[in-house]
């Protein structure tokens, strides 16, 4: 039996136009590939995450906003406990490979 180990996503808001969502984790959790289908701004409240976009490697810390473009693939590895808050579009869904 598989053991989930991803981070916790719940839903804080729901309006006309923008979801917000809150983003908790442990060291050592992960978010597996995917991506969101609209632009996803991540605003971090506490913690340190490791975000891999494509190639690329972005240290995400407390204070830190973040614009994770439409359709790019990408994981979150939890480094230490983490809060964040991800603003996106009402109609944008997360889509996991």
């Amino acid at each position: 039996m598989e053991v989930l180990n991803n981070p916790q996503l719940t839903h804080l808001a729901l309006g006309d136009t923008f979801k917000v969502l809150q983003i908790d984790g442990n060291a050592g959790m992960k978010m597996p590939l995917h991506h969101s289908t609209q632009e996803a701004v991540i605003i971090v409240q506490k913690g340190e995450a490791l975000l891999k976009i494509l190639d690329e490697d972005y240290i995400l810390k407390a204070g830190d906003t973040f614009i994770i473009p439409a359709k790019k693939e990408h994981t979150l590895t939890i480094i230490t406990k983490f809060n964040a808050i991800a603003v996106m579009g009402v109609k944008s869904e997360i889509n996991f490979k």
